[in-house]
């Protein structure tokens, strides 16, 4: 997936740089790099692991039920992310914070925790077995990359797009919640 020159830009930026700039440079970079290479990356993942355990689901080694699990986060992060981009992100493209719905995401995000590491957990830590074939390879391989992008975007709204302004800035009232 080809990201835009913002976005290749945004890829370097640390928390602070981040911080810095207006929600809406970010917003923009959380639907670029995010959201819409989840929505690629989760129904390869899923196809990759239809086969897997098509073929190899008489292994012991084989992780029986990833599919179904990868369908249902899948599903979880879609409702998420449309929460984020119908309700969540116009209120923060203008500075506003409401605390009702960056708690709703707050929890989700630790759902979505949560079914990453059931994910380690079907797979053994991602862990091949011998002579694992092509596809068994490549799924692994991109469900680490899954696993890193989620992390990263959780982290990235956690810490920086649902704080407010005056959060970091130390200049917060306190009635922010945070």
């Amino acid at each position: 997936m080809q990201l835009s020159a913002a976005t290749q830009a945004g890829l370097t930026r640390n928390v602070q740089q981040w911080q810095s700039l207006p929600n809406k440079d970010l917003i923009d970079f959380v639907l670029e790099r995010y959201h819409a290479v989840h929505r690629v990356q989760f129904p390869e993942a899923i196809h990759m692991a239809r086969r897997v355990e098509q073929v190899h689901g008489a292994s012991a080694k084989c992780p029986v039920g990833l599919t179904e699990h990868l369908l249902l986060m899948f599903q979880e992060l879609e409702s998420h992310m449309m929460k984020e981009e119908q309700i969540l992100f116009p209120m923060l493209a203008n500075e506003s914070y409401p605390q009702g719905p960056i708690m709703v995401m707050e929890n989700e995000h630790q759902e979505h925790e949560l079914a990453l590491q059931r994910i380690l957990s079907l797979t053994d830590e991602l862990t091949l077995p011998e002579g694992a074939c092509g596809t068994w390879t490549a799924l692994y391989t991109l469900l680490r990359e899954i696993i890193v992008d989620v992390r990263a975007h959780i982290d990235l709204e956690s810490h920086v797009l649902f704080v407010p302004v005056e959060k970091h800035s130390g200049a917060c009232c306190g009635g922010c919640g945070g």
